[in-house]
């Protein structure tokens, strides 16, 4: 059966010709939602190992952790290149040669194709982006940009630190650099209802990036997301709620942005609610059963008057 969405494997082949995988690297960083800057709270949905495995503070290099990261793939998936995926918390946050110190290390290591860096829009500067231009003339670079919702009701309820206009503004510095564009997007954010998560798909796809990250927005112990949910006062998204809100999602953007991903990863130790968010292949699999049953597919319906 076709695939009804430009995924990431079938992109990395396109370029590449193989599988390639990304493997997770923790840089040790930090984030200016945390340490002062803008808040020393953080948005309310992230606690303080920030989506990120931990491997700094067991004192794993980034070249450790990449080897660590070969070796398991290479043999889970037989892919014999990959990406250095820097994920934990804000990954252009640091002086500039720090930064470099950090990406030169990880592409000196075998087989690493490329860089991913996760990002916040308000954190990445014109010496930055040049550093990241110099790289993305002979390796892949994507910039993972966090936005989260196109609506700033809803980023200064999350305490997101940044609004709508700054992503905006990072996707037009960073265009025409050679750098490729992943904006990260979470479906469920309190006080957000179907239709202004479907105008968020109607925005970002306007905005010509090349990639998206679809993120639901499950519970973790330590945030203030744990507190609104044990209180009553914020209630998850149900399977079947977001698996529809997905599929028109999809239906909304560019058949040319690459789908990198449809939900998220939880930590079984730090999950708090929903149960099924820990269920991810059942949840890739009642997404495609719906696209396939609906006749949905990605950009079937670009422009479309009521949601």
């Amino acid at each position: 059966m076709k695939q009804p969405y430009y995924d990431l494997n079938t992109y990395f082949r396109k370029k590449f010709g193989c599988r390639v995988q990304k493997i997770t690297v923790d840089a040790g960083m930090t984030c200016p939602n945390r340490d002062g800057t803008l808040s020393k709270e953080g948005c309310i949905f992230c606690n303080d190992r920030g989506s990120g495995t931990g491997a700094f503070q067991m004192g794993l290099s980034i070249t450790e952790q990449l080897m660590r990261g070969k070796e398991t793939l290479s043999k889970r998936y037989k892919a014999n290149k990959f990406i250095a995926y820097f994920q934990s918390f804000t990954n252009t946050y640091a002086p500039l040669a720090t930064l470099k110190s950090h990406y030169d290390e990880a592409l000196a290591v075998e087989n690493i194709v490329g860089l991913s860096i996760g990002t916040r829009p308000d954190c990445v500067t014109t010496p930055i982006l040049d550093l990241l231009q110099s790289y993305a003339e002979s390796r892949l670079v994507w910039l993972e940009y966090g936005l989260q919702s196109t609506h700033n009701k809803t980023l200064q309820s999350i305490n997101r630190g940044h609004d709508f206009s700054a992503f905006c503004k990072a996707v037009e510095n960073t265009r025409h650099r050679g750098i490729q564009i992943c904006a990260h997007v979470i479906l469920g954010l309190p006080g957000e209802t179907r239709a202004d998560m479907l105008e968020t798909a109607r925005r970002v796809g306007e905005l010509h990036i090349d990639g998206i990250k679809l993120h639901l927005l499950y519970v973790v112990k330590g945030t203030r997301l744990a507190s609104l949910y044990e209180q009553g006062h914020y209630q998850c998204l149900d399977q079947d709620e977001y698996v529809a809100i997905v599929c028109r999602f999809l239906e909304l953007l560019p058949p040319s942005v690459v789908i990198q991903r449809l939900t998220g990863d939880p930590h079984r130790e730090e999950l708090v609610a929903p149960a099924w968010a820990l269920k991810k292949s059942d949840t890739l699999n009642l997404i495609r059963e719906y696209m396939a049953k609906t006749d949905s597919y990605q950009g079937k319906t670009l422009v479309e008057a009521p949601i």
